[in-house]
């Protein structure tokens, strides 16, 4: 490949990820995220949050009732129509009122009024007793039908005990959900009962048709207890897993922003005081005050609340907490600044280097990081990078010839390596791989995806 000055890097913007401010008033930095308040601040039960919650939960239980109802309305009506079950002018005179219970259960539905509940009772017990006067005869001025010599036909038991233990029954599941209409559960129950034995009087089915009723009401309250209980615990539930994911969020972000300031620190002023521990040995005067100049200039911003935005190893731009980062670095900016350090680079390769800018933020890092580590630590005052590309990955080889090591004495307290490179890429879905042994240089390959 033919050497280059220096290859461009144009970045494209991906969609921009939760800023988090920097401020560094002591030795101990404190992290602040740019959340929105509410969310921090808001409790777990949150009043307009549980208001909606509840006029669901009631929805839900109306709608419930509703469909119960109505289903339970139809069966009646039908056991009424069949033929021998009650003389035609009874049913006529049936007719209005199984058309008023199944408007008041369809407004029941809709409705959280109580006087719904309260029509659907009274006409479905004034249903019962109805049926009940036509087979005794006490509705002949107004049907002309005498008593009935066999008494109830068992189409008309039916329909009573679909009306009694069914329909009526319908209504406590909405009269579940407080005190006050439990209060009108009891009435209605009562109500209910009486008139269907009052009804059923005389029959042998009468004990049957009371146990039927039981059941009916102690099902309707069970599915309305636990639809009321139920809506309510999975609310609870669901606030409690999202009080777990925000506080699991915050605790990453917190463990993100403290690896970044381990980097922060090692790449701009742990780098610049090895400089002078070393009496800026290889470094002319002029690039080590240039270096402590930057250097110095962001520690001030940082105690001001600035955002740390990193353009290279020992390079950062400063920006306000909610600001986006500043990106679309170029290879040429890392090739200037080692040039000033007097580190020669020698750049292989052709063609654009294409990257969203987080990934294309952590590829320079961990280049200039390692073109740092060759001027630190080879021996040498040249070094060879190599881009190539692919389908899916980019690839940086960058190669020295100076004294190599064991790779296995890397520890973990290095943060060079494990933490401005190969962490940093990791954390964009890259990776870096080290080739060397003592005496014969060292390779490192960074691949980052594209």
């Amino acid at each position: 490949m033919t050497p280059v000055s220096g290859i461009p890097v144009t970045p494209w913007t991906r969609s921009p990820r939760p800023v988090c401010a920097w401020r560094l008033p002591d030795a101990s930095a404190t992290i602040r995220t740019a959340m929105p308040a509410d969310l921090l601040s808001r409790p777990a039960y949150h009043p307009e949050i549980m208001e909606r919650i509840v006029k669901e939960r009631d929805r839900l239980i109306q709608r419930s009732a509703r469909t119960i109802g109505l289903a339970g309305t139809v069966v009646a009506l039908i056991c009424l129509v069949l033929p021998g079950a009650v003389d035609t002018p009874l049913l006529v005179l049936l007719v209005p009122l199984f058309a008023a219970i199944a408007f008041a259960l369809y407004r029941m539905g809709q409705s959280r009024s109580i006087l719904w509940v309260v029509i659907a009772v009274l006409a479905g017990s004034l249903a019962i007793l109805t049926i009940h006067l036509g087979n005794v005869g006490a509705l002949y001025p107004i049907t002309g039908t005498l008593a009935s010599p066999t008494g109830l036909s068992d189409s008309a038991v039916e329909a009573i005990r679909m009306l009694s233990a069914w329909v009526i029954a319908s209504v406590g599941i909405v009269l579940t959900i407080s005190l006050g209409r439990m209060i009108v559960l009891a009435g209605a129950f009562l109500v209910s009962l009486i008139i269907t034995a009052v009804a059923l009087s005389g029959t042998v089915t009468a004990a049957l048709s009371i146990a039927i009723l039981f059941a009916g009401w102690t099902i309707a309250v069970v599915i309305g207890s636990l639809l009321a209980t139920g809506v309510l615990r999975a609310a609870r539930r669901i606030t409690n897993i999202g009080r777990a994911h925000r506080t699991e969020r915050q605790a990453s972000e917190t463990e993100a922003q403290r690896r970044q300031g381990a980097r922060l620190l090692h790449d701009t002023v742990l780098a610049t005081l090895t400089l002078l521990a070393h009496s800026g040995v290889g470094v002319s005067s002029s690039a080590l005050k240039h270096q402590a100049a930057d250097d110095a200039r962001l520690l001030r911003q940082l105690r001001l609340g600035g955002t740390p935005s990193p353009k290279s190893s020992g390079d950062y731009t400063l920006q306000k907490p909610t600001s986006e980062s500043v990106l679309g670095n170029t290879l040429e900016n890392v090739k200037q600044r080692f040039g000033r350090m007097g580190l020669a680079v020698s750049w292989h390769g052709t063609g654009q280097v294409l990257l969203p800018s987080d990934v294309l933020d952590a590829f320079l890092g961990s280049l200039a990081e390692c073109l740092e580590n060759v001027r630190r630590h080879a021996g040498v005052s040249e070094a060879h990078v190599t881009i190539t590309d692919d389908d899916t990955t980019i690839r940086a080889m960058v190669t020295d010839s100076g004294v190599g090591f064991d790779i296995a004495t890397i520890g973990d307290q290095r943060l060079g390596f494990k933490e401005s490179v190969l962490a940093r890429l990791r954390e964009v879905g890259g990776n870096a791989r080290v080739f060397s042994s003592p005496g014969s240089g060292t390779t490192v390959v960074l691949e980052v995806p594209r």
